[in-house]
């Protein structure tokens, strides 16, 4: 385990640094000016010229570069020219809404798909079967904004059984409740899982259909286990190796493609976030928060590696 694990840490921080280059400079070394870009074509020279100095843009961008990854590893990060407040503040404060919206988005994909892909392959070739996989195609078929907004007709405005959106806070200080905030989050997320559980339902269809036919399954039939014992201790084990590697990139797509959604549901997550940031042409928090969603991503990938490693030991053989 020790090599296969240094190599995958090896990996893992060169690609937080290669990420980090990117970043900075998509949005630091293109022509064009920052300054101009944030105060728009009115700002006079003398405007531009303070806001430069402010920002550091007057200095090499190597320099600029090194104190922000220095800043960030330090725990320090820039201030934000809209808001007035170091950036680290802003996302930690909107996290506190995204990070919940996507574990609970993925909770409900994996409740979903493992259940509805797991009966699809028991049922394989029957009615079933063709149900599943027909829902299926259409919630790939379908984006999840299109489902939030038929959520928020059926339950917020036919029904209401909910908000139309809007979050109330985790605490009574900020003039709500846990129970209030996870109904606030349940249509957002269950709009984020109905298209990844149907991308997730498919792969696992298609994964358990594939280790039932393998040797071992047909012997351990032969001996005398029910279709039902089989599936339990033998194929979804080893069926759940491709499944976990495609759960763990769903996860970070789930907590980098909240943006629409959030704005569907008024939710003051980091999409909405980036979506302020965009629009008040704050490029300082933009930074910053396209180098978060790349840092998660870049660590579900790392921790997905290592659950795949645990569960299946032939990749630690094989790269020991």
């Amino acid at each position: 385990m020790g090599p296969f694990l240094l190599k995958r840490l090896a990996t893992f921080v060169a690609t937080l640094l290669v990420a980090s280059m990117l970043v900075f400079a998509v949005l630091e070394l293109l022509p064009g000016n920052a300054a101009e870009v944030i105060l728009g074509d009115t700002a006079t020279p003398e405007a531009i010229a303070a806001l430069q100095a402010k920002m550091g843009l007057d200095r090499p961008p190597l320099a600029r570069y090194l104190d922000w990854v220095g800043g960030w590893l330090q725990g320090q990060s820039a201030e934000s020219i809209s808001y007035g407040t170091p950036t680290a503040e802003l996302i930690a404060e909107r996290l506190r809404v995204t990070l919940p919206l996507a574990v609970l988005a993925m909770t409900l994909t994996v409740v979903l798909a493992l259940g509805l892909g797991v009966y699809a392959a028991a049922h394989h070739n029957r009615a079933g079967d063709f149900g599943v996989m027909a829902a299926s195609q259409l919630g790939i078929a379908v984006p999840n904004f299109w489902f939030a907004i038929l959520l928020i007709l059926l339950f917020a405005v036919k029904l209401q059984w909910v908000g139309a959106g809007g979050f109330p806070g985790w605490t009574e200080d900020e003039g709500g409740s846990p129970g209030q905030a996870l109904l606030a989050l349940a249509l957002p997320a269950l709009s984020l899982a109905l298209v990844q559980a149907a991308i997730l339902a498919r792969m696992t269809r298609s994964a358990v259909l594939e280790v039932m036919r393998e040797d071992y399954v047909r012997t351990a039939r032969a001996k005398g286990l029910s279709r039902r014992q089989a599936m339990w201790r033998h194929v979804l084990r080893n069926a759940m190796i491709p499944v976990l590697t495609v759960s763990g990139l769903q996860f970070a797509n789930l907590v980098t493609g909240t943006i629409v959604v959030e704005n569907v549901f008024v939710l003051p997550g980091i999409g909405r976030l980036v979506f302020q940031a965009i629009s008040n042409r704050d490029l300082v928090v933009v930074r910053d928060v396209v180098m978060l969603l790349a840092a998660i991503v870049v660590i579900v990938n790392f921790v997905v590696d290592l659950l795949y490693a645990a569960v299946d030991p032939r990749l630690r053989r094989s790269q020991a």
